[in-house]
């Protein structure tokens, strides 16, 4: 087989944006160029790389596995581009991670910070649900990855780096509000609006119940801690978040935490990558980075 590297590339928009005129785009060069150019590779592989269904491109098993080794390229390139910026004693290039929605709220501070330190490095974030993260670090798509629970069949990396706290929630004026020491049993009637399930909070949440012998009520399932405090502040139910969701408080935007036997959950951030993966300079400096600031953070603000 006869393909450049740019070729490569050109497959590897494709793959990623499910577009060849978005494909195009990416590397800058026209769409009947970059039809040509995957005519071409499609011809030199011998074997159909993709199908177009209602617009959309889909890859075959052939032109999946193109794509994980275009990408494996790619990343090898990058990091030796990135170690020959170092040489010169310069730090630039991309830094790629995918975290679960929670991590949002800290995450972008962290970033914020590296980021006046390395002015140059540009910055991919993703931030999805869990599935999501899991499925991008399967396909070893970013460098890094933050979650809560990362998937144990996995060969991996792993840093645990900072507390992940779960606690109870209910509305500011909910009697129980103004009691201590309460009881799981005494919110046997409530109704309860969790996280959708496969989500890192849901499974710690499931679990501790499980162990405490109590079965909630659930009146509803939402994929956004946004929508769950919304919910919770109007009365539907009480939840159980993490505390980075109300930024380290006891109260915010019309909910408390309730203080219920057996809560805060125990629970963990952890950054992850594929065990078989070489980091890059700036991804490793990166995870210095993360884990250095993130001491600071570890007993987490519970002022009201």
């Amino acid at each position: 087989m006869n393909v450049t590297f740019r070729q490569l590339r050109l497959f590897l928009a494709l793959a990623e944006t499910g577009s060849v005129s978005a494909a195009a785009r990416t590397m800058h060069v026209t769409q009947p160029t970059a039809s040509m150019q995957l005519k071409e590779i499609t011809e030199s592989v011998g074997l159909p790389l993709y199908e177009v269904i209602a617009r959309k491109v889909h890859l075959t098993e052939a032109g999946i596995a193109l794509a994980q080794t275009a990408r494996t390229l790619a990343t090898e390139w990058d990091n030796y581009v990135q170690q020959v910026d170092a040489m010169k004693g310069l730090t630039r290039g991309k830094l790629r991670i995918a975290v679960v929605s929670t991590a949002k709220y800290f995450v972008p501070r962290l970033l914020g910070g590296f980021c006046s330190r390395h002015p140059d490095v540009e910055i991919a974030l993703e931030v999805l649900n869990r599935d999501g993260v899991v499925q991008r670090l399967r396909e070893n798509m970013d460098d890094l990855y933050i979650m809560s629970r990362p998937p144990a069949d996995l060969d991996l990396d792993d840093h645990v780096f900072m507390s992940n706290p779960l606690v109870v929630v209910a509305p500011v004026r909910d009697p129980l509000i103004a009691r201590r020491r309460i009881r799981l049993q005494d919110l046997q009637e409530r109704r309860f609006l969790l996280r959708e399930q496969g989500s890192g909070t849901r499974m710690a949440v499931d679990e501790h119940f499980k162990a405490k012998g109590f079965t909630p009520q659930v009146r509803l399932e939402l994929g956004s801690n946004e929508a769950l405090k919304e919910a919770v502040a109007g009365g539907l139910g009480i939840s159980v978040l993490s505390q980075h969701a109300l930024h380290g408080q006891n109260r915010e935007h019309g909910v408390a935490v309730l203080d219920v036997q057996g809560f805060p959950i125990s629970s963990s951030w952890h950054v992850v990558n594929l065990r078989a993966k070489r980091l890059s300079p700036i991804a490793a400096a990166f995870l210095d980075h993360l884990q250095r600031k993130a001491r600071g953070w570890r007993g987490i603000t519970t002022a009201p």
